[in-house]
């Protein structure tokens, strides 16, 4: 499927959501494969990740992208510079690394909504984000996780929670630990209150130094079985071009 198909049609629960995508990361695993490519760039169904994304988003409404740029971010503004899109697009570059978190603390003045979508630029999920929005407002949480359920955790680390709809902890990746389980899916919804909490803070990693650190029970969940990829390692960004090609 291609990724816009994935909403089935235009809806308009993002219209006043600020997103940020993620895509400062080094894809260290890819280096062979992309080249001077950046990771959110890398070709997958003939035409860039990044494309990919910001069709999806647009599905639900999105108006508005800020993406979070570090590594070869020269080659992610020359692409949005040619891009032909109604949608506003943002690019912020971090001076040196800064981690997850970091990079939210370095955009943090560029967010006007609340709350804010976050997705990580290397990951994929076939989930509705309107229900994601509406589980987000029901379930009165600062922060929402969205989930998916695979057949095998081994290669991501688990999300544990206390009952289906709140989080807990996460456990670690383990290849002896293999069997299905629910994956952080890389995509949040964050109060403005808590990026705010973070833009106040020195947190690197949004998981280890924001996400773990909160209370038990104090992120909601939404988990289904979405069909999930990321695009960390050559395999992966092969059946990514596999899931996104489909029509």
């Amino acid at each position: 499927m291609s990724a816009a198909a994935a909403t089935g049609g235009k809806r308009q629960c993002l219209a006043d959501i600020d997103c940020v995508i993620l895509a400062g990361g080094l894809g260290t695993r890819l280096g062979d494969t992309l080249g001077p490519l950046p990771k959110v760039l890398a070709p997958v169904a003939g035409r860039p990740f990044l494309d990919h994304l910001l069709a999806w988003l647009s599905g639900f409404g999105v108006r508005r992208v800020v993406l979070a740029l570090g590594h070869k971010a020269e080659r992610v503004m020359a692409h949005v510079e040619a891009m032909e899109t109604p949608l506003t697009l943002v690019p912020l570059v971090e001076p040196r690394p800064l981690g997850t978190a970091g990079a939210l603390r370095f955009v943090r003045g560029s967010l006007t909504s609340d709350p804010v979508l976050v997705l990580n630029g290397d990951s994929f999920v076939d989930a509705d984000l309107c229900a994601l929005v509406a589980a987000h407002r029901e379930s009165g949480a600062s922060i929402t996780m969205l989930c998916a359920e695979v057949p095998d955790c081994g290669r991501y680390g688990r999300v544990e929670t206390s009952g289906r709809r709140r989080f807990e902890r996460f456990a670690e990746k383990d290849a002896a630990r293999p069997g299905p389980g629910l994956v952080n899916a890389g995509v949040y919804l964050f109060a403005a209150s808590v990026l705010d909490e973070i833009a106040e803070s020195r947190a690197a990693s949004l998981e280890r130094d924001v996400l773990a650190r909160r209370a038990p029970g104090g992120i909601a969940l939404v988990a289904g079985p979405f069909r999930f990829i990321d695009i960390g390692t050559p395999e992966s960004l092969e059946a990514a071009a596999a899931m996104l090609g489909e029509e």
